[in-house]
């Protein structure tokens, strides 16, 4: 007898959708062992043979509808592939099906539905026919209300997405503030939002350097309130000198002369803190030619 639970263990195992998964099944008398030869005689289960590939390329992407927006970053093995229609358009599927749900993990966004099934065996589907390991990493889905306003940017046709949630600007300087964060790669929106435990690191190391040269002890308190001050200048995005400031006016400064405050801000960079492929095009092409 075919059960859901032998089908879930089948998809898991190879990666194949589930109505393949039940054909093979129903191919092998059940058996999950003949039912994975089966999906591999049929070029089915290519998905699984990439999963333990290297994804860290992408695209980062963002849609706004109304009070509602969505910025996530899709990987793929790839810059080729990132370009591809076939790809983008996954991408702006998965957008479309978050934006109208109450999710909060990547978990939940696979189990969403689409015009292919879910999220987790559209991803499977186009794993399989453009030959790439592809996977969602991560998103943010952000509310607003009528007084607030959206900011986007996407730089280099999405190397770098960036979301500005703020209140009492215009949607244009909200995004020319995107625009600063993309280039200047704040960590944080404001200095209060540095956790207590990476600030004391900081403090830490500035306290050893400012001994190895030799300041004196009873000193460096007071020299630390300038260093950081320098720091938050360097890491978060409304201390920071805005890049298209004149007259060295901080974000801050420059968002408060627009009559707003800053609210939120995220910024997703593809692969950032993820291993790398080391290998170039050339070499990829040339293996494949050599394995076939």
């Amino acid at each position: 007898m075919i059960t859901a639970n032998l089908v879930k263990e089948l998809r898991e195992k190879t990666g194949a959708g589930m109505l393949d998964c039940k054909k093979a099944l129903e191919a092998t008398n059940a058996s999950i062992e003949e039912a994975i030869t089966w999906l591999r005689e049929k070029g089915i289960s290519k998905a699984l043979k990439k999963a333990d590939r290297i994804a860290a390329e992408g695209i980062a992407a963002i849609l706004v509808e109304g009070n509602n927006a969505a910025i996530i970053e899709v990987n793929s093995e790839t810059d080729f592939v990132a370009k591809n229609s076939e790809f983008t358009t996954m991408v702006n599927d998965i957008l479309a099906v978050i934006i109208k749900s109450d999710v909060s993990s990547v978990e939940d966004v696979l189990a969403l539905s689409t015009s292919e099934g879910t999220v987790n065996d559209l991803i499977i589907a186009k794993t399989a026919k453009i030959g790439e390991k592809l996977s969602l990493r991560r998103f943010t889905k952000v509310t607003k209300n009528d007084t607030e306003s959206f900011g986007t940017y996407i730089h280099m046709g999405g190397k770098i997405a960036v979301l500005i949630k703020a209140e009492g600007l215009t949607k244009e300087v909200a995004s020319e503030v995107a625009m600063h964060a993309a280039a200047m790669r704040p960590l944080y929106t404001t200095s209060s939002e540095v956790p207590t435990d990476v600030l004391d690191k900081e403090k830490e190391i500035m306290k050893e350097q400012l001994l190895n040269e030799g300041k004196p002890a009873d000193k460096i308190d007071g020299i630390l309130v300038g260093k950081v001050k320098k720091y938050y200048e360097e890491v978060c995005l409304e201390d920071q000198i805005y890049v298209k400031a004149e007259n060295k006016e901080t974000v801050k400064e420059f968002v408060s002369k627009n009559s707003g405050k800053l609210i939120s801000m995220i910024r997703y960079e593809v692969g950032e803190g993820m291993e790398k492929r080391n290998e170039n095009f050339a070499e990829e092409v040339a293996k494949q030619i050599g394995n076939n």
